[in-house]
């Protein structure tokens, strides 16, 4: 696996909303992944998480993270980084989940009632497949 930066190409694939999944550790060291939005910014990845959801509190716990972006036209084509939750805050006035929901969607996100986090991913490495692959094995 490589280290930062990535390259140009990389870098354009990772600034679409393309589909993502990210991947936490339960407090016993057991992987979970789900589905996230982000955003890629200045080499780092921001997420937003619902203040009441478990991989919040995984991320607490230990914040060694992995997101899978998908090329959403080729998804043989994708970007793994791996990286740990470097900033953590609480979302005032939504205003991330908003540019996340923009970003993906075109609109503010719709549910106003439930707090969220918004976490900035520093990337350690990363490793890319397809049109993005990375041959480099020595991490």
């Amino acid at each position: 696996m490589s280290k930062p930066p990535l390259p140009p190409e990389a870098q354009a694939l990772l600034r679409k909303p393309n589909p993502c999944v990210m991947a936490t550790l339960r407090s016993d060291g057991s992987p979970v992944s789900t589905p996230t939005w982000y955003l890629w910014e200045d080499g780092r990845v921001l997420i937003n998480l619902d203040e009441g959801r478990v991989r919040l509190r995984h991320l607490r716990h230990d914040p060694r993270v992995t997101l899978t972006v998908l090329d959403a036209d080729n998804w043989y084509t994708h970007v793994t980084l791996i990286g740990r939750v470097a900033e953590m805050r609480d979302d005032e006035g939504l205003a991330d989940i908003d540019r996340l929901s923009r970003h993906y969607g075109g609109d503010a996100y719709p549910d106003r009632e439930r707090r969220r986090v918004s976490a900035w991913v520093e990337v350690e490495r990363w490793h890319g497949w397809g049109a993005m692959k990375d041959s480099d094995q020595s991490g």
